[in-house]
């Protein structure tokens, strides 16, 4: 197993698109929040423009977190970058940028880890795995990230095209075999939706030498989360899982 969080034993709280919970979600104020409130890496989502580049955006279209309209695949890196990204969350946060990808890795090196979420579908991008590869070059990070998707074939073909890239599945049911899932795409890690989470889970995926973290919203029940043994918890607030952290730790648990 590829671990990108390093040798320093879990649970590792992840920022959820950075402090999701506290800034517009994606941008690198939420990046910034997300480190300053101790979080062990940010979580961020990634969508190629018209032109190429690779942007830091999670839907496939800009009308939820910006002022822009359609699809991010058909605006260039100028006009998304024109676009203000921080309003829809809150006034203050009027004229926040989206950033690019190799923005927030520049930004990230030597500071956290990053776990980069490839999104697939409904428009699917043939080339997103190779374009995102060329980037994690370019900035020296193949070994500081750990790589995700729901899209299982494209994590599958990161691995294929860079062995040494951690990577993960994430899902949202109640999987048979989650254990042969992550090794029908050469994952690294599990990324189950956390109501469905069991500690049996959790031991078939340690036993099998998988690192696993569940995902969810604002919602999470941490003290249950981390009951179970999970290495790691995606957060929007990430101060909530590390105050839990620190209780069980003070309890001796």
């Amino acid at each position: 197993m590829r671990n990108a969080f390093g040798d320093r034993p879990g649970p590792y709280v992840i920022g959820h698109r950075g402090a999701a919970g506290y800034a517009p979600e994606n941008t690198m104020v939420s990046f910034e929040r997300g480190i300053a409130l101790r979080a062990d890496a940010i979580e961020l989502d990634i969508h190629p423009t018209s032109d190429g580049q690779l942007v830091v955006i999670h839907d496939p279209t800009l009308e939820r977190t910006t002022n822009g309209h359609g699809f991010v695949s058909t605006h260039s890196l100028a006009e998304i970058q024109a676009l203000d990204a921080g309003s829809w969350f809150d006034p203050s946060f009027q004229n926040v940028r989206v950033p690019t990808f190799r923005e927030v890795l520049e930004w990230a090196r030597g500071r956290t880890k990053v776990v980069v979420e490839i999104k697939q579908g409904p428009i699917f991008y043939p080339a997103i795995e190779e374009m995102m590869i060329a980037v994690l070059d370019q900035a020296q990070m193949r070994g500081e990230v750990l790589v995700i998707s729901f899209d299982h074939h494209s994590v599958r073909k990161v691995k294929q095209l860079a062995p040494e890239i951690a990577t993960g599945v994430l899902y949202a049911g109640r999987v048979i075999d989650p254990v042969g899932l992550a090794l029908a795409a050469q994952a690294d890690a599990l990324m189950p939706y956390w109501p469905l989470l069991t500690k049996e889970e959790v031991a078939a995926a340690h036993a099998a030498g998988l690192l696993i973290g569940p995902w969810g919203g604002a919602e999470q029940n941490y003290e249950y989360i981390l009951a179970t043994g999970v290495d790691a918890v995606l957060a929007d607030f990430p101060d909530h899982p590390r105050t839990v952290i620190e209780q069980q730790q003070a309890a001796g648990r």
